[in-house]
């Protein structure tokens, strides 16, 4: 069954995960400027006023047969994704946004204020994450009382992901028209702050601790947690 989500709640109060706003600026520990907190903050409430989340997702059949990857929309291999799906028999596709808006903010900034854009940079990828933990928390909740256990998130270009799969993804979930998600030839969504991701179905209550950055092989990225 198709199902929508639009999330109107970023308003204040927004659950803001202040430890990957850090992270996204590189921090590493080192002792934080109070109008570098000051500005985080400002950011984080313009934001709140700007984002208008929204997410969807479908839920199809999965095959897994001599390392190729069948999920009825996209065909593939990776060693990493097989791993996350095991003793899975059914996959979620999803994408969110925090739609276009978010977009022109940090364009507006790029000409008027480098170090408020960069803020803002971080403070939207935390944002976007913070809001897809919730909305996959939910499902989680809502497929175990059917039976079913969910594993983490997984997207294009994690580990051995290939970047590749977007096409599929957001062709089969006709993101454009859903939530107004596009892509370019070099693979980019617009808006900026767009994701997708797949989620596994298993009958089986085993919980897979292989998620984001510890799936990705890129060790030397400023960004890893």
């Amino acid at each position: 069954m198709d199902r929508i989500e639009k999330w109107l709640e970023i308003k204040e109060g927004f659950p803001w995960n202040d430890r990957e706003i850090l992270r996204y600026l590189g921090h590493r520990g080192q002792e934080i400027p109070e109008n570098v907190e000051e500005l985080i903050g400002d950011c984080c409430r313009e934001l709140e006023k700007t984002a208008a989340a929204k997410s969807f997702w479908r839920e199809y059949p999965l095959e897994i047969r001599d390392h190729v990857i069948d999920m009825g929309i996209v065909q593939t291999r990776s060693g990493n994704l097989e791993k996350n799906l095991r003793d899975c028999e059914r996959i979620l596709v999803f994408g969110a946004t925090l739609g276009s808006g978010v977009d022109v903010l940090l364009q507006r900034y790029g000409k008027l204020s480098m170090s408020r854009a960069v803020v803002l940079q971080a403070a939207a990828a935390a944002m976007l994450e913070t809001y897809c933990d919730w909305r996959n928390e939910a499902l989680q909740k809502e497929y175990q009382e059917k039976g079913w256990y969910m594993r983490p998130r997984f997207s294009p270009g994690y580990g051995d992901f290939p970047l590749e799969c977007q096409r599929g993804i957001t062709a089969a979930l006709e993101l454009n028209k859903r939530i107004g998600i596009t892509l370019t030839d070099s693979l980019l969504m617009a808006p900026s702050k767009s994701v997708t991701a797949v989620m596994g179905l298993s009958r089986k209550p085993k919980i897979c601790s292989v998620q984001g950055c510890e799936a990705c092989g890129k060790t030397d990225c400023a960004y890893r947690r």
